[in-house]
């Protein structure tokens, strides 16, 4: 997640206007623990990104392990997002981030105790669920102790900027903890800020509750179809694209699809509802969200490892490498809304995904000798293509739909944007391995895999950028 990664999910009305307007202090109380955990999940998937040669080193989980690594987070953060706001709803905010922050504190003291890859991936499967609580119970927290709408506007501004500044801070802090004390300090690193955030909580007003249906049904089979591309796009690369495992798992995937379609058409309150699907700006938002965030993942996940094992660079250097990019999305993120208010949102829409389209080509080229200051010109438009889309995308979407879907589209967008990210980091990590499969011998990191993982990126952000210009209405 990021300013690219993470767009601003919309809380649900309901707790709009409900009782007196909060103390000053309870609301400030609670608008730091928002920040904090919005932090804290964004920096964690930033961190971990430096710190996987570390742990290929320590745990010997090959490359298809450090792509579980990051997906298994990644996964379970996309496809619990489609419930996590009815969850909140349900427990109350309050209560729903109580959960969240301590399912992923747990989770993160899983993670720096694992005694091998596996036990790795489970605790990060176990952190995904938490962190999918978290970002949606974060902002109706917010939206709780705000009644004024001002002052919710400024909350939830400074709310998006901290995600922005975690992700300049990840890197950097990844590199540095896995320099200084391991790849183990990361997960540790989360557990003191976990500690103050539920602290915070408990100074918090209490939450107001609604009976929000749960689709258990649909949940179910959303992570089985998820889980079982994921296994065949990672395994294809290592295993063969015709073994047993493989075609198990897409059939897997494609049964639990069609069980998931089944699902939501009969269940009374589906949390994806079939009809939102059928509107053209809902199909084609959703499509430029995932190539969005299939491209900046992949990116990220590549030049990690480009950085650390094709070019010899220490983790804090690598770190660094990711400071310029992150301050280019952060301020372009600022411009996007104005650039949208002048030009309209799909001519933004559409800019913003050429110009990162043209810089996945532009970082063809790259090889073991280019030097850095060129890497770090040629990231300039990854960091103003899709930092310059998202919010424009985000308004469009929402704009498309009724008042009350609000939440449940800006869910299922960031549900979409999060697989894509964890498709990439499939696809991405299997070209890397090249034809040595990236096992434990192997150094997994074929240079010719990593430009055609950036060449894919392109065409599909192609594809949809004709699919913007084509069905989006003119402002």
């Amino acid at each position: 997640m990021s300013a690219v990664t993470a767009a601003v999910p919309v809380a649900s009305p309901v707790h709009a206007g409900t009782g007196p307007a909060r103390p000053s202090s309870s609301s400030g109380l609670a608008l730091v623990a928002a920040l904090l955990g919005f932090a804290v999940i964004t920096i964690d998937v930033t961190a971990v990104n430096i710190a996987l040669p570390d742990i290929r080193a320590t745990l010997h989980g090959g490359m298809a392990g450090l792509q579980w690594v990051v997906d298994a987070y990644t996964l379970m953060f996309a496809a619990l997002m489609l419930s996590a706001g009815a969850l909140a709803d349900r427990a109350g905010a309050r209560r729903a981030y109580v959960i969240g922050v301590g399912l992923f504190t747990v989770a993160s003291l899983a993670c720096a105790l694992a005694p091998g890859i596996g036990a790795l991936i489970a605790a990060r499967v176990a952190q995904g669920a938490g962190a999918a609580v978290v970002m949606p119970a974060s902002l109706a927290l917010i939206r709780q102790a705000y009644d004024d709408p001002r002052r919710r506007a400024r909350a939830i501004a400074l709310w998006t900027v901290g995600g922005s500044v975690s992700v300049a801070v990840g890197p950097v802090l990844g590199g540095v903890l896995t320099e200084a004390a391991g790849w183990r300090s990361v997960f540790l690193l989360n557990l003191p800020v976990g500690a103050v955030i539920l602290v915070l909580l408990a100074r918090v007003a209490r939450s107001p509750r609604r009976p929000a249906p749960l689709d258990l049904a649909g949940q179910a089979t959303a992570v089985l179809a998820l889980a079982g591309l994921a296994f065949a796009v990672i395994e294809g690369g290592h295993l063969g694209w015709t073994s047993a495992p493989v075609l198990a798992a897409f059939a897997v995937a494609v049964a639990a699809g069609f069980a998931f379609h089944r699902a939501e058409k009969r269940h009374p309150a589906p949390m994806v509802p079939l009809a939102l699907l059928r509107q053209r700006q809902v199909g084609v938002a959703l499509a430029v969200g995932f190539a969005v965030n299939a491209a900046f993942y992949g990116v990220t996940f590549l030049l990690g490892l480009y950085y650390q094992q094709l070019r010899g660079m220490s983790g804090v250097a690598a770190g660094l490498m990711f400071v310029p990019l992150a301050a280019i999305i952060t301020g372009t993120n600022l411009v996007s809304p104005r650039a949208a208010e002048r030009l309209g949102r799909r001519s933004v829409i559409v800019l913003g995904q050429a110009v990162l389209a043209l810089a996945m080509f532009a970082l063809v080229p790259l090889g073991a000798d280019t030097p850095l200051w060129l890497v770090l010109v040629l990231l300039v438009p990854t960091g103003l293509g899709g930092a310059f889309a998202v919010p424009a995308l985000t308004a469009q979407l929402l704009d498309s739909v009724p008042g009350e879907r609000a939440g449940t589209a800006s869910g299922l967008l960031n549900s979409l944007r999060q697989t894509g990210g964890a498709m990439s980091v499939a696809l991405f990590g299997a070209l890397l391995a090249g034809s040595g499969g990236g096992g434990e011998g192997d150094p997994g990191f074929s240079l010719s895999g990593m430009h055609t993982g950036l060449v894919v990126a392109g065409l599909t952000l192609c594809a949809t950028t004709a699919l913007a210009a084509w069905l989006l209405p003119r402002d």
